[in-house]
């Protein structure tokens, strides 16, 4: 079990905290990382893509010509898929591309991608997330950790941090529940309160 540094957002050292192994101190798994990641991409794909076939398509009510005596080949409407704007054949059709994995990967995929961090001393445990709702001042706190992109994550979520990080678009603010291994990764960098690491480990499928 580690042991790291509470800080205030100053940057200063305000006490200790232990980080259970289990969590913390695992092997990065890649192979779990990219399932998780492609489950989540999966997820979030919206499905909608779609064309219009034959019975789709405005208009061809009418019959183009008679049936016989023509020499052409019998046509029943112009908006066959044979004719110029008409239907298409096996076009897209709206789908649902989401499937489910087992609960147990996806813990193990978040206890590999918060040791990765951990290991690389890219998560930082804070004391609280209070805030005037005022971006600018989280901002100035984020620059005092050095980073340009992370993952805030608190106990619960907080109206006026919420109001805070909203309008930064390299920082996304979650509570436990919100926490996701892709955003981990992309962001790179996790900040995290006291107050929430015992609900993170459960979140990763370990008692505290």
């Amino acid at each position: 079990m580690a042991k790291a540094s509470i800080l205030n957002w100053d940057k200063k050292n305000v006490g200790e905290v232990e980080l259970p192994a289990a969590v913390f101190e695992q092997p990065v798994r890649k192979d779990l990382l990219h399932t998780v990641v492609r489950w989540q991409l999966a997820c979030r794909r919206q499905g909608t893509a779609m064309s219009k076939t034959k019975g789709l398509v405005s208009g061809g009510g009418k019959k183009p010509f008679k049936q016989k005596g023509t020499g052409n080949a019998r046509q029943g409407s112009s908006r066959s898929p044979l004719n110029p704007g008409g239907g298409a054949i096996f076009g897209p059709e709206p789908r649902d591309y989401s499937y489910t994995l087992p609960r147990k990967v996806k813990q193990a995929g978040l206890r590999s991608a918060l040791s990765y961090l951990h290991g690389a001393g890219k998560l930082f445990i804070v004391e609280d997330m209070k805030s005037q709702g005022k971006t600018g001042e989280l901002a100035k706190r984020l620059k005092t950790f050095g980073v340009s992109k992370a993952v805030l994550i608190d106990q619960t979520n907080d109206a006026m941090f919420d109001r805070a990080s909203r309008n930064m678009t390299s920082i996304r603010y979650y509570s436990v529940d919100g926490l996701n291994v892709l955003d981990l990764l992309k962001y790179d960098t996790a900040i995290v309160t006291k107050a929430s690491l015992e609900r993170i480990l459960s979140r990763c499928g370990v008692e505290a």
